[in-house]
């Protein structure tokens, strides 16, 4: 049943509800994106990520810096009734309070249907436009279809070990990275250390955003394969085992209920290399998860496991500057390579500890990739060990994680 349109006064009313809610934390941290989202005229800046990484607070601290700006939380429950629509309300209501040509900041648009229609009308406007959204594909599907090089993509995580540090006041050592690696990055869970705002999170991820949305009845299925999922980072992978595993009758379902979780940034999947796409596509894949403290308040086995933790944590640190990466695996075996304009520029390898029963096994899986690649200085990544090998003519820099974080 459609909607009926909002009453312009109670519309109004949320507007400065939330404008008047608009403070931000004590505990407020400087994103490290925030320098890259000025907003343009005739250009949409987009910001998407998962739930309660902090899209709102960035957002927030955007519009501090603008003389003149509207705000609209598409996701306050107040405003359940908000259609297309509705957006002419909320503009004249926005000019009327708070003057003309302020920047349009809109958070979680995604909930209301053909928003992308509005915000097209904007841009032929030349204003200027920031959007939120929890839903990577969903964004850039309907703005590409509108707006094709008109928008700008920036995608947020929970906090870096950078922000970590300054979140907590702490100086980069061995033992603040120790909290991070088994904390996380969502400022809401740092803030109240309880295990419960992970549970939930997890829980709105699967229900609201694939359960709801793609109209999914069986969300105790769904959550079952997202913990599995999120418990098991860094192990291969394929569509048919976890048709198997979960006993669902088409792999199609697995391959959907995969993507949606990726489109939430709940999970992460990477191939393993092959020039050939078609054999991309049918190789297992990796999965990682968008944090380590959701993954251990959410299952019971994998903070137990450090060695895996630690990957999930470099990969993080990874996905968040490079889109493209593989993991190698011919002979040998090595946990990432990144490539940047058709090249693989960067070899690394992850082992908690290097020690005499794996140092064989880790250096000769990243000397295979070096040389299969031809890149003369590869990196192995550790808990708190710092070395450099030279082998055949390679250079392989041993580093704890966490200078590298602090230096990344």
């Amino acid at each position: 049943m459609a909607y009926v349109c909002m009453l312009k006064e109670r519309l109004e009313k949320v507007i400065v509800a939330q404008r008047q809610e608009l403070v931000l934390d004590e505990k407020m941290v400087l994103r490290e994106d925030l320098s890259l989202i000025k907003p343009v005229p005739s250009f949409v800046k987009v910001v998407s990520g998962i739930r309660r990484c902090g899209k709102s607070t960035l957002l927030r601290q955007l519009l501090k810096k603008e003389k003149r700006f509207y705000y609209l939380n598409l996701e306050d429950v107040r405003l359940e009734e908000f259609e297309l629509s509705d957006f002419v309300k909320a503009d004249e209501i926005f000019s009327g309070l708070y003057g003309a040509h302020g920047v349009y900041f809109f958070d979680e648009i995604q909930v209301v249907s053909k928003w992308e229609k509005f915000v097209r009308f904007l841009v032929d406007k030349k204003r200027k436009v920031v959007l939120t959204g929890s839903n990577a594909s969903l964004l850039s599907r309907e703005l590409g279809t509108l707006l094709t090089g008109r928008h700008l993509n920036y995608e947020l995580f929970p906090f870096t070990f950078r922000e970590f540090l300054e979140y907590f006041t702490l100086k980069p050592s061995i033992d603040s990275f120790e909290e991070y690696f088994r904390l996380g990055g969502f400022p809401e869970y740092l803030e109240k250390k309880q295990n419960y705002v992970l549970q939930e999170l997890l829980k709105d991820v699967v229900i609201r955003d694939v359960a709801v949305r793609f109209g999914i009845r069986n969300s105790g299925l769904l959550k079952r394969l997202a913990i599995y999922l999120i418990s098991n980072v860094g192990k291969e992978f394929s569509f048919n085992s976890l048709k198997e595993m979960f006993s669902v009758a088409s792999v199609q379902s697995i391959i959907d209920y995969v993507s949606f979780f990726e489109d939430a940034y709940l999970i992460f999947t990477i191939p393993k290399f092959s020039y050939s796409y078609k054999e991309r596509q049918v190789n297992p894949k990796k999965v990682y998860s968008i944090d380590n403290g959701l993954s251990a308040a959410n299952s019971v086995s994998f903070s137990k496991d450090t060695g895996r933790m630690l990957e999930n944590q470099v990969f993080l640190n990874l996905r968040r500057k490079h889109k493209e990466m593989f993991y190698f695996k011919e002979k040998k075996e090595c946990d990432f390579v990144v490539k940047e304009r058709e090249k693989i520029t960067q070899a690394i390898q992850v082992c908690y500890e290097l020690n005499e029963d794996n140092k064989e096994r880790e250096i000769n899986g990243l000397m295979e990739a070096l040389i299969k690649f031809k890149l003369k200085q590869g990196l192995i990544l550790t808990y708190n060990q710092e070395d450099t090998i030279e082998n055949q003519n390679k250079k392989i820099l041993i580093k704890p994680a966490w200078k590298w974080f602090e230096s990344t």
